[in-house]
C-alpha cells in the first residue's frame, strides 16, 4: 500500500498532511518542527534547554520531548492542535485567550503549549564568523508576551502574593503610554521582574520551541549535521529583552518595551485577577510597531544558546527523509524570493563575466 504525504510522529492532528494546502510555509513551520522533535525523541535525544538561575542567568541543560510535551510523544493518544488557545490561561485574561503554535492534548484535555521558532543558522549578522559563532535570529510575537505572563501567573496561588512581589513598582507613573514617563522607573520595573524569577526559578516551565537548521555558512547549501531543537524556558527567554543589570536607557526600545509589557500584565493582574493583554499591547507602543515583540540577532542570541548542539546539531540531512514521509516534500510550496532565484542562478552572469575577462 501506498504511504500517504505525512510527517513522522503526527498522526493525529487538525492539520490533514495529504491536503497540498497543510505544506504551505506557515504550516510547515510548526508542523516540521513537531515532527522534527517526535524524531528527536524516538533516537532517545532530549532538547537543548535554556533555563534561569536565580540571578537570571542562562543555565544550558536538557528536556526530554515527552517532558516538553506533556505525554509520550509517539503515543496513541497524543493530539498535535496547531494555531490553537491554550485553555487553561484563558481564566487570567480579559477576552480571548490567543492562540498559540502548538497545543498538545490527551483525550481533548491540554497537556501543553508553545510557540515554534524555525531558524536559519547562521543567520546574516554571523554568517561571516568561525562556525562556532554561528548564531541564529529569533522574532517573537506580542502574543508570546500573554503566554509568557500568563506562565508565571500560574505559580501563584492568589492575586496577593504577586503583588507582594511586585511590591508598587510603577505605581508612580502618571500615564503609562508616554516614553518619558515610563523611563525614570524602568529600573525599578526590572528590578520587580528580577524577583518574580527569584520567587519561580524551581518553577520555569518551557514556552518556546526553536528548532534550527543549519547551512554551510551563508549559502544555500545544508550542513551534513543540519537539524536540532532548542526549547526557551519562560525565564530563560527573559534574557533575551530584559537590559543588563543597572543599564542607563535613554530611550524605549522594542526589548525594553517588551519587559514593560510583561510587568504591566503582571501588575494589572496582581490588581485585577486579569489582564488585557491586547489593550496593553496597543495602548504602550512608544510610536513602535506591534507586528512583533522584539527581534533578537545570532550575535545576542549566540553567547546564550553556545553549545556543542549549536556547533554541530545532531540529526543529518539524510535523516530528512525520515521525517517528512510518503513523498510530502513534494506538496511543499516554498516562498519565491527574487534574491534567492538570483543567488541561485550563478549561469545568469556568466556572459557578463567573460565580456570582463
Amino acid at each position: 500500500m501506498e504511504e500517504k504525504p505525512g510527517l513522522f510522529g503526527i498522526y493525529r492532528s487538525n492539520r490533514d498532511y495529504t491536503k497540498p494546502d497543510t505544506w504551505g510555509k506557515n504550516q510547515f513551520n510548526s508542523s516540521f518542527p513537531a515532527a522534527l522533535a517526535c524524531y528527536l525523541y524516538s533516537k532517545g535525544l532530549s532538547a537543548v534547554y535554556y533555563k534561569a538561575n536565580k540571578n537570571m542567568k542562562i543555565e544550558v541543560s536538557t528536556i526530554g520531548i515527552d517532558t516538553l510535551f506533556g505525554i509520550e510523544p509517539l503515543s496513541e493518544d497524543i493530539y498535535f492542535s496547531f494555531e490553537t488557545p491554550y485553555m487553561p490561561y484563558q481564566k487570567y485574561v480579559k477576552g480571548s485567550i490567543p492562540r498559540n503554535d502548538l497545543v498538545i492534548l490527551e483525550n481533548d484535555k491540554c497537556l501543553s503549549s508553545m510557540e515554534i521558532k524555525l531558524v536559519a543558522l547562521p543567520d546574516n549578522a554571523t554568517c561571516a564568523l568561525a562556525e562556532d559563532k554561528f548564531g541564529a535570529e529569533i522574532v517573537v510575537r506580542p502574543d508570546t508576551i500573554v503566554y509568557l505572563a500568563c506562565s508565571i501567573i500560574q505559580n501563584y496561588k492568589t492575586q496577593k502574593e504577586l503583588e507582594n512581589v511586585l511590591a508598587g513598582a510603577g505605581a508612580n507613573i502618571e500615564n503609562w503610554t508616554e516614553a518619558e514617563k515610563v523611563l525614570p522607573y524602568i529600573t525599578e520595573i526590572y528590578w520587580a521582574i528580577r524577583r518574580v524569577v527569584i520567587e519561580n526559578y524551581e518553577k520555569q516551565v518551557p514556552v518556546i520551541m526553536e528548532p534550527v537548521w543549519k547551512t554551510e555558512g551563508k549559502s544555500p547549501k545544508l550542513s551534513k549535521n543540519c537539524l536540532d531543537v532548542f526549547v526557551w524556558s519562560n525565564l530563560g527567554m527573559l534574557n533575551l529583552f530584559m537590559p543588563e543589570e543597572n543599564e542607563i536607557l535613554y530611550k524605549i526600545s522594542r526589548h525594553t518595551r517588551t519587559m514593560i509589557w510583561l510587568f504591566r500584565m503582571l501588575a494589572d493582574y496582581a490588581k485585577n485577577g486579569y489582564f488585557d493583554g491586547r489593550a496593553i499591547i496597543d495602548a504602550l507602543s512608544y510610536n513602535l510597531k506591534n507586528d512583533k515583540a522584539f527581534s533578537s540577532n545570532g550575535q545576542k542570541t549566540q553567547p546564550l544558546m553556545t553549545c556543542e548542539e549549536l556547533i554541530h546539531p545532531r540529526i543529518q540531512k539524510d535523516e530528512i527523509k525520515k521525517i517528512i514521509l510518503g513523498g510530502g516534500q513534494n506538496l511543499l510550496s516554498p516562498e519565491r524570493r527574487f534574491d534567492a532565484i538570483i543567488y541561485n542562478s550563478p549561469d545568469l552572469f556568466e556572459e557578463t563575466n567573460r565580456c570582463n575577462d
